[in-house]
């Protein structure tokens, strides 16, 4: 199993505790995303997609997200979020970082957790006064501990989850492979295999 997948864990099983019937937001289809999307409806819970593709949400929704957001159509989407979600999430897995941390932190209920993986949105100031007003629980984290992967392997053994593969890339074909995540085309993991 890739890192992505005990990163995913990490956030739901680990930080945020999730129990059934919370409602848990998660930006993009990307190998992280894909997987808290699927170990979050393992969970029971609720999942918000948020993406720039109707298509990418209409596939995220046949993996069982309750709702989509397009944000390139709502560029304010925390507002649908917390309207969706009937005043906001219980947990974000926020894989923006400080570019989308801001609305993150206006869509997720008072007292609410944000998992913050990653930084894919680039740089910008932070204003404490919104984590403050929410009394939001941030915390970063960087994949997970050996006993994290083996109770998330549990996880998927007893569920049967099956990862989402978009692509296989052969290791000559590499930088295409590098292209082509890089295009944010993908929706789950792109693989490349060894030998």
């Amino acid at each position: 199993m890739p890192c992505a997948a005990v990163t995913a864990w990490h956030a739901l099983a680990e930080h945020a505790r999730i129990v059934a019937g919370q409602t848990v937001l998660v930006q993009g289809t990307g190998g992280v995303s894909i997987f808290a999307l699927q170990f979050a409806r393992l969970m029971g819970a609720q999942v918000i997609v948020t993406s720039s593709s109707d298509q990418k949400l209409a596939r995220a929704k046949q993996l069982g997200a309750t709702h989509g957001v397009n944000y390139k159509a709502n560029p304010e989407w925390d507002k649908p979020v917390v309207e969706l979600s009937e005043g906001g999430v219980d947990h974000v897995v926020e894989v923006g970082g400080p570019g989308t941390l801001a609305q993150s932190l206006r869509a997720v209920r008072i007292g609410g957790k944000i998992t913050l993986i990653g930084v894919l949105s680039g740089a910008a100031e932070i204003n404490p006064m919104l984590i403050f007003s929410r009394r939001a629980n941030v915390q970063g984290i960087s994949v997970g501990s050996t006993q994290m992967f083996e109770a998330m392997n549990r996880a998927i053994a007893v569920s049967r989850l099956k990862p989402i593969i978009d692509k296989v890339f052969s290791f000559d074909d590499a930088p295409a492979a590098y292209r082509y995540l890089q295009s944010a085309q993908h929706f789950g993991k792109v693989v490349i295999r060894l030998g």
